[in-house]
């Protein structure tokens, strides 16, 4: 499945209202990290049809990540049922990231 470029518009419907867990990494184009997670993201959601992949560009929608308290980047986070269910913080290998939405 595609990763889905999420923003003010469309997060409600994308993630809080999904019927399937969202895996969802707030990133930046200038962040070194975010850049190294970026293609672990991108195999994840074409691995994991279960879910739903998303990417928040925090210089493009702040109010995302200042909603859920996005302090640093990479911050992926896990929605289910549209609640927080698990987030990190930092770049994870692919085993951590997918451990998350275990």
């Amino acid at each position: 499945m595609a990763v889905v470029e999420l923003t003010h518009a469309n997060f409600e419907a994308e993630v809080l209202q999904s019927d399937k867990p969202v895996l969802v990494d707030f990133w930046a184009t200038w962040c070194g990290p975010c850049r190294m997670v970026s293609p672990i993201v991108d195999e994840i959601a074409e691995e994991h049809p279960e879910i739903k992949v998303g990417k928040v560009n925090v210089d493009e929608a702040g109010d995302l990540a200042e909603r859920y308290n996005v302090m640093s980047i990479p911050t992926l986070i896990v929605f289910k049922n549209g609640e927080i269910y698990k987030q990190s913080v930092g770049a994870q290998p692919k085993a951590g990231i997918e451990a998350l939405f275990a």
